[in-house]
């Protein structure tokens, strides 16, 4: 599938039955088909909003030391939010795009010629890079290794085509922990969101059950493609078996992700239209407040892996 230049907008039913004994062609299948509409479903942009954030995880894991790294490649782009907003705040000149969904990487490099940016893409498996050894200066990805079956292979890979002293950073994996009731207050929201708006002057709220049971073949998938959860000294130890060094994981969210899982589903499970500049921005300043809870003042009282995102780094030895 990874050599497929052509993305597949809508999995059939037959596909996604498929998918479930092949965890790589659903991702394929689910990210092809969340490609177009993917930026929008996640409040993705590349603006100051998303280069702050973006440059604020890569500081929070790896500091702020060695910018711009000359090459950087993202594994498991997508749209390509993280990469290109890095490029955008000064971490990085040129840049690659690699993902197994065609679909998704069309995206990315459509975005990066509307932002004016140097980047090439490739459709690429994580676990067989294709670049030469000793290709790049950095190595990132955000919210991609838990889609990859074989994490060792990934990150003998990584080591492989990082340039000696290169460093990796990959930010926004769920914890085991933070996962777990992640995935409940989503499915509780679901419910009760698909269920109150089936109610009389409610029903203005629900979105088409077409769309309904879209979203929900959609999740059929997600659950096939979200493989992993991770335990931040695993994930550490994983990196220095691949050979690297330096090897450092940190956690982020616990009260934003408490806040922000039940209003990403409601967002999913309503009519767009029916949410205006007023609840993004009641949304996003809550979310910002409690980030700021978590940063200073829970991060150092709770055990790192309550929190939903880990983030980890490290470095190829010179």
């Amino acid at each position: 599938m990874a050599a497929d230049p052509t993305p597949n907008p809508h999995a059939t039913a037959e596909q996604v039955e498929a998918a479930f004994a092949d965890p790589k062609l659903a991702n394929v299948l689910y990210h092809d088909w969340e490609a177009g509409t993917y930026d929008e479903k996640w409040s993705i942009s590349y603006d100051e909003r998303c280069i702050s954030y973006a440059t604020g995880r890569f500081k929070t894991v790896a500091g702020d030391q060695g910018w711009p790294y000359e090459t950087a490649m993202e594994l498991g782009s997508g749209t390509g939010f993280f990469l290109l907003n890095l490029m955008q705040g000064g971490v990085a000149k040129k840049g690659f795009v690699t993902d197994l969904s065609p679909g998704m990487v069309q995206v990315a490099l459509r975005n990066a010629e509307s932002l004016g940016l140097d980047v090439e893409g490739r459709v690429a498996d994580a676990e067989r890079i294709p670049y030469d050894d000793d290709s790049f200066d950095l190595v990132v990805g955000h919210a991609v290794l838990h889609h990859i079956p074989d994490i060792p292979a990934a990150f003998a890979e990584i080591h492989r085509v990082l340039k000696p002293g290169g460093r990796f950073v990959f930010a926004g994996e769920p914890t085991k922990i933070g996962d777990r009731y992640a995935r409940k207050l989503g499915q509780a929201t679901w419910w009760l969101t698909t269920n109150l708006t089936k109610l009389g002057p409610l029903r203005q709220w629900r979105r088409p059950q077409e769309e309904l049971d879209e979203s929900s073949r959609a999740a059929a998938l997600e659950a096939v493609v979200d493989i992993h959860t991770f335990d931040p000294a695993t994930l550490e130890a994983t990196a220095r078996d691949a050979g690297m060094a330096e090897v450092r994981a940190v956690t982020e969210e616990f009260a934003a992700a408490l806040f922000g899982w039940p209003v990403r589903t409601f967002e999913a499970a309503v009519p767009r239209e029916k949410l205006g500049f007023g609840w993004g921005m009641f949304a996003f300043r809550t979310w910002q407040r409690l980030t700021w809870l978590d940063e200073r003042l829970l991060r150092k009282i709770l055990p790192r892996e309550l929190f939903y995102n880990v983030l980890v780094t490290g470095r190829k030895p010179l």
